[in-house]
């Protein structure tokens, strides 16, 4: 069960990743590599912060606003001065792997005995139970920290799912998507291009940076390296998610999104379970990443292939 419960946390925490994702590689169609840096920022902004003795709530917003300007500047520069999307990105990344290292002053801060955003959560719930350390839960014994960071994953990944969901159906979230799918419908608009893809790429990584305050707080500690790799889980988890309930609307996107984040996280748990060797993870990430996006184009062309030949014949 607590295997269950950890896979489920960091995939609730892992999804807001995702969500920023859905709306760079997705809505505007840019290919947006800061997110390795950025949720490293917002892992090592919000921990150097917390151990300083601020509100974990206010250090995981400062968070926010950090990876929001990260973003911003990878936009500026591709908009401003003209550089590929790609290359923007990378440039971005680059400079925040040094701008991590400023911030915490060595490779990792460990958060030993901080208080978290579900510290207050966790207090409630002892206050229920009478004082109890673990809850039965299904019959198996669950840590009440445990319970305390999924309860306040589940209900921060909600809320802010359901408010993405609202932002973007209003008129401004409106011409964000049409940014990525029409960009000359929207200029026809009078709508300045540039600053909707700043803006979308502000907002993204800010999701992004975000989710890094989150695993840092439940992961106990910030490392300069924990952002490697993290764009691929992002990309996976919108194509799991694609695939389990399809893109038909905003909110099933949105959703499936999240439901893709933590399905793989569950799978990716079930391996290491299993006894695979966690310096294989991230090659097993890169492989199924690679099956996901080429799987289903062989399908179709095997079904067309022999569904054709046979209406021909």
């Amino acid at each position: 069960m607590n295997l269950i419960i950890g896979a489920f946390t960091i995939g609730l925490i892992l999804s807001l990743l995702s969500l920023g994702m859905l709306i760079s590689f997705r809505m505007i169609k840019f290919t947006d590599i800061t997110v390795d840096g950025s949720i490293t920022l917002g892992a090592s902004l919000s921990a150097v912060l917390i151990m300083a003795g601020w509100s974990p709530w206010l250090a995981t917003l400062l968070a926010f606003l950090a990876g929001s300007l990260a973003g911003m500047i990878t936009g500026i520069l591709h908009t401003r001065f003209k550089i590929q999307e790609i290359l923007a990105g990378i440039l971005m990344m680059t400079a925040l792997y040094s701008i991590n290292l400023r911030i915490m002053g060595r490779s990792n801060i460990p958060l030993l005995d901080t208080a978290t955003v579900s510290s207050g959560f966790e207090k409630l719930l002892i206050e229920l139970t009478g004082g109890e350390a673990k809850l039965l839960v299904f019959g198996w014994p669950v840590s009440l920290a445990d319970l305390a960071v999924f309860g306040s994953s589940l209900i921060l990944c909600t809320l802010i799912g359901i408010l993405l969901t609202r932002f973007l159906r209003t008129h401004f979230g409106t011409v964000l998507r049409a940014t990525g799918n029409n960009p000359q419908m929207v200029r026809a608009q009078g709508v300045n291009n540039n600053t909707m893809v700043i803006f979308s790429l502000a907002l993204s990584n800010g999701l992004v940076a975000l989710s890094g305050a989150l695993l840092a707080q439940y992961q106990g500690f910030a490392d300069v390296q924990m952002g490697i790799g993290m764009m691929v889980w992002g990309l996976a988890s919108i194509i799991i998610g694609e695939a389990l309930i399809g893109k038909t609307g905003l909110g099933v996107t949105i959703t499936g999104a999240i439901l893709g984040t933590i399905l793989f996280r569950l799978l990716i748990a079930i391996a290491l379970r299993w006894g695979l060797n966690p310096n294989d993870l991230k090659l097993v990430t890169a492989l199924f990443v690679f099956l996901a996006l080429v799987t289903p184009g062989m399908f179709k062309s095997m079904s067309n292939k022999f569904f054709g030949g046979s209406r021909h014949a």
